[in-house]
């Protein structure tokens, strides 16, 4: 939990280094319970591969990262080409998704979504398995919405013991 308060930190931090204002009207309540339910029944369509109803409910920046749950370098922007909508329709099949929200917290025009996606689906050409993963969020209000600028998910909801952990950074699997 320390660590995801510390990478909430470093955004908002560095979103203040950029010029970007911190202080406008508060975040409510209801625009909170709003976001989480979107980002719910967003990420719920595309876990089915409905992904035209991820695209209409999830609004990403065009600054927008993302940390995948499989590692790797980030990649930056999202591609909404209707090339890549149908390999995205291809990797996620008939899935479903339970959001648990672990954290929430708001500042400004910030916001961030701290969850755990409890997701059983087909995904790629691999049988219906678990794929829970743990996931942060940060949303950015703009002038037409909230916009997502970074998804970070790991598949680390059972842990890894620290032999594992290492093995990993080691970059032996």
């Amino acid at each position: 939990m320390k660590l995801e308060l510390l990478t909430v930190l470093s955004i908002a931090l560095g979103m203040i280094a950029c010029g970007r204002s911190t202080d406008s009207v508060a975040i409510g309540d209801d625009e909170i319970a709003d976001l989480v339910q979107r980002t719910a029944d967003a990420n719920k369509a595309l876990v089915r591969g409905d992904i035209d109803r991820y695209i209409a409910l999830t609004l990403h920046a065009e600054d927008y990262t993302l940390m995948a749950p499989f590692g790797g370098t980030p990649t930056h922007g999202f591609d909404a080409s209707s090339e890549n909508r149908a390999r995205m329709t291809r990797f996620f099949k008939s899935g479903t998704l339970d959001q648990e929200v672990v954290a929430q917290y708001s500042s400004g025009d910030l916001a961030v979504l701290v969850t755990i996606e409890r997701v059983r689906a087909e995904i790629a050409n691999l049988p219906e398995q678990n794929w829970s993963l743990r996931v942060t969020q940060v949303f950015r209000r703009e002038d037409t919405g909230w916009r997502l600028v970074h998804r970070h998910a790991d598949p680390l909801v059972n842990g890894l013991s620290l032999e594992e952990a290492a093995a990993i950074t080691r970059g032996d699997r």
